[in-house]
């Protein structure tokens, strides 16, 4: 949501360069998800990330987005249509926080980009309570060896708490089950956007695919 940068990747040739968090955030989504498989885009936002995700699932995969904001789905549902894509994702006009209810099935990948929308009202932005609930169901949606990537921008007041209350909950996660990344700049000042992405194991009581 907040920031202008979107997941798709830069074009060109060159050495590879260490970007941002949402650069990483695409580098494990392209690696992690393949052509039918079925995926959430968490914050809608502008659609860049639905889009995003949409080429990664093919034809024959699903993207369950989600946003609170009517303005978020429209935009996102015209840049879906205008690149084709429209029949490959469902979008909901909801928060984050009922995926559980609305999804369908178990996932290969979920997206979140906190914050607020690019453009929008400052006022409106994910909340720590309901990103925390909604990051719990996400993990219990994800197939093994799935991910979730989420990136933080701790640079605002609810953006800091939302950062603090998730290094705790990812911290409390079993290594048996899962594996934690957080990946920030060390030398980019305060407030950097930090992005955390999230493995969940082959474990003995995991769901088969």
């Amino acid at each position: 949501m907040e920031g202008t940068e979107n997941l798709a990747p830069e074009t060109g040739r060159g050495a590879y360069e260490l970007r941002s968090a949402r650069f990483l955030a695409a580098d494990i989504l392209r690696r992690t998800v393949q052509d039918g498989d079925a995926v959430v885009d968490a914050t809608m936002g502008n659609g860049h990330d639905t889009l995003f995700l949409c080429s990664l699932v093919g034809e024959t995969g699903k993207v369950y987005a989600f946003d609170i904001q009517p303005d978020a789905v429209e935009k996102t549902w015209e840049r879906l249509s205008e690149a084709g894509m429209a029949c490959r994702a469902v979008l909901f006009n909801t928060g984050h926080e009922h995926m559980a209810e609305l999804v369908p099935c178990l996932v290969r990948a979920a997206v979140f980009n906190l914050g607020w929308l690019p453009g929008g009202d400052h006022g409106i932005t994910t909340r720590t309570q309901t990103t925390l609930r909604a990051v719990n169901q996400a993990l219990e949606l994800l197939l093994p060896m799935g991910v979730l990537v989420l990136c933080a921008y701790p640079g605002h007041e609810e953006g800091g708490r939302e950062l603090e209350a998730l290094e705790r909950f990812f911290t409390g996660l079993s290594p048996r089950e899962f594996n934690v990344l957080q990946h920030t700049f060390l030398n980019a000042g305060p407030g950097a956007p930090v992005c955390f992405a999230v493995q969940k194991m082959r474990t003995a009581d995991a769901p088969a695919e």
